[in-house]
């Protein structure tokens, strides 16, 4: 094989952006390794022009030409660009609001920026890949970091216990996703590709065998841990309370939109002919997240422990996308996981700069915040409200959006279901907005009578200033101003041919059902 032909089958522009990122990865550990301590005060920055520059490189992909990579084992369609561009602009995020905290905590910078953005490296890669082995690299690079991460303060047990939960809880279920995916190369006949996988098994008439059903069960259980959905959600609580804050604002998002993205490339490329079924699993994984994550909130006295039973409600709702199965489905849960972006990172910025500022995060020491600080008290109370579907908040449309296409879908039941969760969601959400703003000045808590005097120019405050600013314009903006983040959603489905095969043949299936009763 010539070069020329090599380099097409490559065609390894595709992954420009997470080429992108690794230098960017390199650089900081270099500059860290030239300077030391002295580059931190800018080391930062380097990462996030590295990481503002991939997404640069990602919208230069968009409607490519040729988006297939490396012989058809990375995918960079539209679909894959968005959830890429979500993972490095949660990173983006993270890493504002990571600097600060960091160097309060005493350990090194450079090195918790090049463990994140290998993370984050994983996670692209992840949205794109196309074949079992990449898959299995990529989801491992994101484990194996985020394991890291979550123990990063090591003086701290918590963290090193967050660490430990997260670390077996993992394994195990990277195990069992592996057993799944090795019972798919096994019954395709020794593919590794996933439309190779799905033509193996086709053709050796397997589409109801007992082996497929067991990979399929093995492959939602791994998938369902890293979107953190109930009942695989045991390690979220524990390793929100534990872990640095910004890890698990990068957990949050950045984790769970890879997640759904694999979700959504296995479960449609792979299984398309069990999909009655693997849609009852997930319709039973989404009441179970919605009403686990949105009962257990209520009585959480810790803002990040509501946090991540929250995260773990709002993984429910947006299953309701991926089980209606059609191009509104699949947009609304793209729109969604756009907005839920800048609402829950705007909430996680709030955090952080209240526990910096007062070194706590219950609930009731937020008690007559507006009173000294009140930009940060409108940039929590907008996140939550957002969080819980309040309009003209971006939330809200986000939530609209994903309950529309399924009741489109036929999905009453579950939707209805959603609705009655989301009134329940806004109780725990206003109780805290309600506590930062009505309480009178005698009943402020400890923590906010002692409340040091703002000040912005402190080592580390104005990339924190800077995140809380961009995020809260983005929460507050982006429902009135919701058509370009709805276009590209659409536009990420619409020009997605995996998705446009899977919409069209359940399109056909239903043509032929009506035909059949006509019959009759």
């Amino acid at each position: 094989m010539d070069f020329a032909n090599l380099a097409a089958q490559l065609n390894a522009g595709t992954i420009l952006p997470e080429g992108i990122v690794i230098i960017t990865l390199m650089a900081v550990l270099i500059i860290d390794l030239a300077l030391g301590r002295a580059s931190e005060r800018w080391i930062g920055y380097v990462a996030i022009g590295g990481l503002l520059a991939s997404i640069f490189a990602l919208y230069l992909q968009w409607d490519s030409a040729n988006p297939i990579g490396f012989s058809g084992g990375f995918n960079a369609d539209d679909l894959s660009i968005v959830f890429r561009g979500i993972v490095a602009l949660s990173s983006t995020v993270t890493v504002l609001m990571s600097i600060r905290y960091i160097e309060q905590s005493g350990t090194a910078l450079a090195e918790f920026i090049g463990i994140l953005l290998t993370a984050t490296l994983g996670g692209m890669i992840l949205s794109g890949a196309n074949e079992l082995v990449t898959i299995f690299i990529a989801l491992e690079s994101l484990s194996i970091s985020s394991y890291l991460l979550t123990g990063y303060t090591k003086r701290d047990p918590r963290s090193n216990e967050a660490a430990l939960k997260y670390l077996l809880i993992g394994a195990s279920s990277t195990a069992v996703f592996l057993y799944g995916v090795s019972l798919l190369y096994g019954l395709s006949g020794g593919k590794t590709q996933l439309t190779a996988i799905e033509l193996g098994i086709t053709n050796a008439n397997l589409t109801q065998s007992l082996g497929l059903v067991i990979a399929l069960v093995f492959v939602i259980a791994g998938v369902g841990f890293k979107i953190s959905a109930a009942p695989f959600h045991q390690w979220t609580p524990d390793v929100y309370e534990g872990a640095p804050t910004p890890v698990i604002a990068f957990l949050s998002v950045g984790s769970k939109a890879a997640g759904f993205a694999l979700a959504l490339r296995l479960l449609t490329t792979v299984f398309p002919l069990v999909a009655e079924e693997w849609k009852f699993v997930f319709t039973a994984l989404a009441v179970l997240s919605m009403v686990l994550g949105n009962v257990v909130a209520l009585a959480q006295t810790s803002m990040k422990r509501m946090l991540a039973y929250s995260s773990i409600a709002q993984a429910g709702f947006v299953m309701i996308g991926l089980i209606a199965g059609t191009e509104a489905g699949y947009a609304s849960m793209v729109f969604y996981m756009l907005v839920y972006l800048f609402m829950n990172l705007c909430g996680f910025t709030c955090v952080i700069l209240f526990s910096l500022r007062t070194g706590t995060d219950q609930i009731a020491e937020y008690s007559g915040l507006y009173q000294k600080d009140p930009l940060l008290t409108l940039g929590l109370s907008l996140s939550l409200l957002s969080l819980g579907g309040i309009p003209p908040l971006a939330g809200f449309f986000g939530k609209i959006y994903l309950f529309w296409a399924g009741w489109q879908a036929g999905l009453y039941w579950l939707v209805l279901l959603g609705l009655v969760t989301s009134v329940i969601s806004i109780y725990y959400y206003i109780r805290v907005v309600k506590m930062m703003v009505v309480k009178e000045p005698q009943e402020m808590s400890d923590a906010i009578k002692n409340y040091p005097e703002i000040n912005w120019k402190l080592p580390g405050f104005r990339p924190l200033q800077i995140g809380l600013i961009t995020t809260l314009i983005a929460t507050s903006l982006l429902g009135v101003l919701s058509n370009p983040i709805f276009t590209l959603a659409n536009n990420s489905v619409t020009h997605t041919p995996m998705l446009q095969a899977v919409t069209a043949q359940k399109a056909q299936v239903t043509i032929a059902k009506i035909h059949e009763q006509q019959e009759l």
